[in-house]
């Protein structure tokens, strides 16, 4: 999923802030198919370059003793 519109923040710290915030929602919103999956959410500045990547995994383990024969 990509947002070409984005939003525009004081700074880098700030877009830190809404990165954390985006990624649990992001992981809530697209559960993965099968059992593993990783979220990143890149912010860019005006002309295009990446200044911060945030990322977040969900890892779905079975525990050995409930696998299926």
């Amino acid at each position: 999923m990509s947002d070409t519109d984005g939003i525009e923040l004081e700074s880098v710290e700030m877009a830190r802030i809404e990165a954390q915030k985006a990624l649990p929602d992001l992981a809530r919103d697209a559960l993965p198919d099968g059992n593993q999956k990783t979220f990143i959410v890149s912010v860019r500045d005006e002309a295009g370059q990446v200044v911060l990547r945030a990322a977040l995994s969900l890892i779905v383990e079975v525990t050995p003793e409930n696998r299926p024969a």
